[in-house]
């Protein structure tokens, strides 16, 4: 089989493999996986037999270069299936496993095939939309508390505030407000870092945004862009926030943009998958403080020799 390149233009033939698609980690949605490639990393594709399988190189860092689960629709594929596909491709290497797959197959089966390890920081944090876009009860009162703070000082009804979706012509307001928040956070200090590819990711999505099935908004203020969210369905029930940006300067302003986001992009499904928090304590803690339902935890199965 022959992996090549996956980019924009794949989308649209791309998009049938992933329907009924039920794995629950953000790294499943086709959005996402297009989105995400610089010049150290990059997804490869191929078609072999029903499935669509992805291989993700690293330039500098071949040492987690890996496959992810093959995506087929109305099925899964085997832990032996898996054993047999790393023998066919030479890529003995599976990330982002979620840990309901490891749930529904024989745990003895699999480690027979594989090691199978912890994928730490990479575990993503799942909330009730519901949860999110009323912020109701004491445990958001804090949230609830800064929203009101800000909207004392912006109001929408006035035109201080101004929410809409992302179209071509507002990307390069977005772009120039994505150099802002990175310059905040020092995000381009080492090309290889996770959040320096996700600045990356976010450039990809900012400027396919009308090409790969993605759901956005952006908020100005005074008519300057402020924030921006970038969204995409994951399975049936559940939507990914890729990508949630806003600015520090203004008190409350995340958590508003926060609940916007919740109510605006994906309302008709039951959950919002935000994503891992790539090992960061401070974004671990954004994160927590939004009480999750549920974790989805993430596993790496590397292929044993055979005797």
């Amino acid at each position: 089989m022959k992996f090549r390149p996956l980019t924009p233009s794949d989308y649209a033939s791309l998009k049938p493999f992933f329907v009924g698609q039920r794995h629950a980690l953000c790294s499943y949605s086709l959005s996402s996986i297009i989105a995400w490639t610089n010049e150290t990393y990059r997804p490869y594709g191929a078609i072999h037999d029903d499935s669509l399988l992805v291989y993700a190189t690293f330039a500098r860092r071949k040492e987690r270069s890996h496959l992810i689960l093959p995506i087929s629709p109305g099925r899964e594929h085997t832990p032996e299936e898996l054993a047999s596909i790393s023998r066919q491709t030479g890529y003995g290497v599976y990330w982002f496993v979620p840990g309901d797959y490891l749930e529904r197959h024989d745990k003895k089966g699999l480690e027979k095939l594989f090691v199978i390890e912890r994928q730490e920081g990479y575990d993503d944090y799942v909330y009730r939309t519901e949860d999110m876009a009323t912020l109701a009860g004491n445990r958001y009162s804090k949230k609830r508390n800064l929203i009101k703070q800000f909207e004392q000082n912006y109001s929408e009804k006035v035109g201080d505030v101004s929410i809409k979706t992302i179209s071509p012509e507002d990307v390069p307001g977005c772009l120039e407000f994505l150099e802002r928040w990175c310059e905040e956070r020092d995000c381009d200090v080492d090309k290889d870092e996770d959040l320096a590819c996700e600045w990356d990711a976010t450039t990809n999505a900012l400027k396919n945004i009308d090409t790969l099935g993605f759901r956005s908004i952006m908020l100005s203020i005074d008519g300057t862009t402020q924030a921006f969210g970038i969204a995409s369905q994951l399975t049936e029930t559940t939507s990914a926030l890729h990508f949630q940006k806003a600015s520090a300067q203004f008190k409350g302003l995340y958590q508003f943009f926060d609940r916007e986001c919740a109510r605006r992009l994906f309302p008709e499904l039951e959950y919002i998958n935000k994503e891992s928090d790539m090992g960061l304590p401070g974004l671990a803690q954004t994160k927590h403080s939004y009480h999750p339902v549920m974790m989805v935890k993430s596993y790496t199965l590397s292929l044993k020799e055979q005797i």
